[in-house]
């Protein structure tokens, strides 16, 4: 395909930009509705087999053969993409078919481009709004540190408050240890002489056991019998015949006075 001075504008007003006037020649050159054209009402343009499109047509046009870049510099200036109702956007084409539309791009309407501006972003104001916003946010930020810094200091007065506790509670635990072992000590002491004192006494009461006492030793008559001399302050006499009425085998008299 050959184009008029090797791809320059047909349209050369002063006021329509210079991409403007390439793509109203690449939409109208009829060589090149293979791959891009007017749609059948003539408000927007389609765009066939991109991979193609960007290879054959752009570099002919353009400095670059970037299908992205194309794209981008058609937002620019204020394009859409048209998204039909019937597809939803969610089912794909059976054609590789990309549409774009702008209500002063239409077919037959040249002198409708000279409206279409490039979108220019007004820097001091963005840049108010950015300082605004920027404040805001600085604003925000340092309250939200304030806040957290208040309670860190917080956090912190409660870990050494309990640091000190703990250490508190390991020196009374260290000091009652220390009670406890001495306790013990004195205790085991105590057990000590207990045992010293004890073992004799039960050794002897083991050994006594063994031995009978004197008075555990049966006595016979004769020892029983004390003459009347004797000096003793209770004669025991040997038992009288019973009696019907008396029924002690042993009788206990007192001795006679002395003279």
């Amino acid at each position: 395909m050959e184009y008029p001075g090797g791809g320059a504008a047909v349209l050369s007003s002063g006021t329509v930009p210079a991409f403007l006037t390439k793509l109203w020649t690449l939409v109208e050159d009829p060589d090149t509705d293979p791959l891009i054209c007017w749609s059948p009402s003539g408000s927007s343009f389609h765009v066939f087999d991109q991979g193609r499109f960007s290879k054959e047509v752009l570099p002919k046009f353009f400095k670059h053969n970037n299908m992205a870049s194309f794209i981008r510099q058609l937002n620019m200036y204020g394009f859409r993409k048209v998204v039909h109702i019937e597809q939803g956007g969610l089912v794909k084409p059976e054609r590789d078919d990309t549409e774009f539309q702008h209500p002063f791009f239409i077919r037959g309407q040249e002198h409708l481009l000279e409206n279409i501006k490039r979108k220019v972003t007004t820097v001091s104001s963005v840049r108010q709004e950015e300082v605004k916003v920027s404040s805001n946010e600085v604003n925000k930020i340092l309250t939200d540190v304030q806040v957290m810094k208040g309670r860190q200091e917080t956090i912190d007065s409660r870990i050494i408050a309990m640091r000190h506790e703990n250490e508190a509670l390991w020196r009374e635990v260290a000091s009652l240890r220390q009670k406890h072992t001495q306790q013990q000590k004195v205790v085991n002491k105590l057990i000590q002489f207990l045992v010293g004192k004890c073992k004799p006494l039960m050794l002897n009461d083991s050994s006594s056991a063994h031995s009978m006492p004197k008075y555990s030793r049966p006595l016979s008559l004769e020892h029983m019998q004390v003459s009347s001399n004797s000096s003793s302050p209770l004669q025991l006499l040997a038992p009288l015949p019973t009696t019907a009425n008396s029924s002690s085998p042993l009788q206990l008299t007192a001795p006679p006075p002395q003279q």
